[in-house]
């Protein structure tokens, strides 16, 4: 009984989420293409096709968008905390460089 009540779309998404970036940029443009044959095929009008790659084709931009939004964010948070805090560190040793011309 407890199978029935936990949600079903839920592992769907999840195993969406996993996919490589590669995968699921061909899998957009894939079902754009579908989308396209499907639009020409019910309407007879052969310029759709190219509207359904076309929406395939920003699905797998907006894929890639998305993954690096998702990948800049964890950066963000993993810069934030102290052991990770390089370039404080780096800055703060600039002070004690001299990169200029030296003097013997």
């Amino acid at each position: 009984m407890d199978e029935e009540k936990k949600p079903r779309i839920k592992p769907i998404i999840e195993a969406a989420d996993s996919l490589s970036l590669g995968i699921s940029m061909v899998v957009a443009v894939l079902m754009g293409v579908g989308i396209g044959y499907l639009l020409r095929s019910l309407t007879s009008i052969s310029w759709l096709f190219w509207v359904g790659v076309g929406i395939g084709i920003a699905a797998a931009i907006l894929n890639v968008y998305k993954a690096y939004a998702k990948q800049y964010k964890e950066y963000e948070e993993l810069a934030k905390e102290p052991r990770y805090a390089i370039k404080k560190k780096l800055d703060d040793n600039d002070d004690d460089e001299d990169y200029g011309e030296k003097s013997y």
